[in-house]
């Protein structure tokens, strides 16, 4: 699911470092950002863009007025410029923000007033404002999703690891810790889509350092390993999950090219791994070698067709 924020909550944590100021309409303060009315597509993501400098034809949530806009409204005759100015706030945008240092017109405050919708100011350059605007707001309002395992940075990749309660997955991740390896989340790490190909990984705010080992009770990482065993967020890339050997599944996978397949996440692909668990089998150690095995996998190298091939070539030859 996508989280609110509202106006107020925008300007209370960023008016310092983007230079904001509070100019009218502050009842307009308690406006949800993300409008539950919004025209949505097929996938649930709002038609609506969320920042960008004036537009009129595809409004957008948060209009920014800069000194291009300032001219281009100057420029028009009187009746086209009070119609524009209707048209802007009819669409009842999050807010308005005049930038680039330029000064809101009265016009501009007395329409903010009248339709209940802030206009702010900020002395920042218009394209900075709404890159600093879109970065944050994609993250702060993406879709997300909370998954069961525990989610760590493995050779600087994000790596889930998943399994039924009880498969060892916290007493992996202590094995891991060892190994020089970072926690993200265990538990209930949260996920979110920040770009059509991307999905971030966090921990929720009472969790974060905390591990859960059956038997030790909960541990505090960041006091037993340091700062540096513990990471704040991570993309997902690798998903690998844990699997009794005795499991049919298990029995079946292909034993020359593995279990890879794709795992659906916020309607992004991420590539599963499937290990048997097993009593004596070093899973540390397999982890690191399946994160080894995805990063040639991602620079384009496939050992099992590599060994195929090299098979095959030496049949040809006669050579086997």
């Amino acid at each position: 699911m996508a989280k609110s924020l509202t106006v107020n909550q925008l300007f209370e944590s960023h008016a310092e470092k983007l230079v904001l100021e509070w100019v009218a309409g502050r009842r307009g303060g308690i406006r949800d950002i993300q409008f539950s009315n919004d025209v949505v597509d097929e996938h649930g993501y709002a038609e609506m863009p969320m920042v960008g400098h004036l537009n009129l034809i595809q409004p957008n949530r948060i209009q920014v007025i800069g000194k291009t806009e300032f001219q281009y409204l100057e420029s028009l005759g009187k009746n086209s410029y009070h119609d524009t100015l209707t048209k802007l706030f009819e669409e009842k945008p999050a807010f308005v923000v005049v930038a680039d240092s330029a000064v809101a017109t009265l016009d501009l405050e007395q329409r903010a007033e009248q339709a209940t919708v802030v206009l702010l100011s900020s002395r920042l350059k218009s394209d900075k404002l709404i890159d600093h605007l879109s970065y944050y707001l994609t993250g702060i309002l993406a879709e997300t999703k909370t998954l069961h395992g525990v989610f760590m940075e493995v050779r600087g990749l994000g790596v889930l690891l998943t399994g039924e309660s009880g498969v060892g997955k916290s007493e992996l991740a202590l094995e891991l810790l060892t190994r020089g390896h970072r926690l993200i989340a265990d538990d209930v790490p949260e996920f979110s889509r920040v770009a059509p190909d991307i999905i971030r990984g966090t921990c929720p705010e009472p969790l974060q350092g905390f591990l859960e080992v059956r038997g030790l009770g909960v541990l505090n990482v960041r006091a037993m390993y340091g700062d540096s065993a513990i990471k704040k967020d991570k993309n997902l890339r690798l998903i690998i999950h844990l699997k009794p050997i005795e499991d049919e599944y298990v029995r079946n996978i292909d034993r020359l090219a593995g279990s890879q397949q794709d795992e659906m996440v916020l309607e992004v692909g991420i590539p599963c791994v499937t290990l048997p668990v097993a009593p004596g089998r070093d899973l540390a150690l397999l982890i690191e070698a399946a994160v080894r095995n995805h990063i040639l996998r991602l620079g384009g190298y496939d050992g099992a067709q590599d060994f195929i091939e090299r098979q095959n070539h030496l049949l040809s030859r006669g050579e086997l």
